[in-house]
């Protein structure tokens, strides 16, 4: 069997990187499995336990540590997020095309680590940081000083965009997840011809 596309969704908190996936993924060809996130942050509102992230206890994401169980991992204001590795091999092994929606430095990580051709990965970029501060305050989740971080922690990234192979910009839905869904089918066509 063929192994799949790992695909990199990256950019910084806020710019929609959860919008754009949930919108490419109503395209079959694109045989697109979902890489869950672990985290240790509570849930927000309307996210769903184990759809939108495995929510785990802080002991259980540093035994996961210690196992090497992680493409990558961080700590943000106060949590841990990580990628499960057994997970995302197994799915890749089954010739499904996994999406890692993920933060930069997460992405540099999975990078560092991940070789060969079924990789792409794609930084996606506000149309401003006016409008990424907008969409951080539409979510009512966090707190102005949680806000303020994200903010400054984007504004660094924001700057950090080489070693992608594509970057986008999020500033129309449509059109954006157009553009990613076809960066993904040139991929998966240019691995078929191999």
């Amino acid at each position: 069997m063929k192994k799949g596309l790992l695909i990199i969704l990256s950019g910084p908190s806020g710019v929609g990187k959860g919008t754009i996936r949930k919108k490419i993924f109503s395209n079959r060809k694109l045989n697109l499995v979902y890489s869950i996130s672990m985290t240790t942050r509570e849930p927000r509102p309307r996210e769903i336990p184990n759809v939108d992230y495995y929510f785990v206890s802080e002991k259980q994401f540093l035994d996961n540590i210690k196992k090497d169980n992680f493409l990558e991992y961080c700590r943000f204001v106060g949590n841990y997020y990580g990628t499960p590795k057994d997970k995302v091999e197994q799915w890749l092994d089954q010739g499904k095309n996994v999406l890692l929606e993920i933060e930069i430095n997460g992405a540099n990580q999975v990078l560092s680590k991940v070789k060969g051709d079924n990789v792409v990965s794609i930084f996606l970029l506000p149309p401003s940081l006016e409008e990424l501060e907008k969409r951080i305050r539409l979510r009512k989740s966090e707190t102005e000083d949680i806000i303020k971080e994200r903010l400054e922690k984007a504004r660094k990234e924001i700057n950090k965009t080489e070693g992608y192979d594509y970057i986008v910009i999020n500033d129309d839905l449509k059109r954006t997840s157009e553009e990613i869904t076809n960066i993904i089918l040139n991929k998966i066509k240019t691995l078929d011809n191999k």
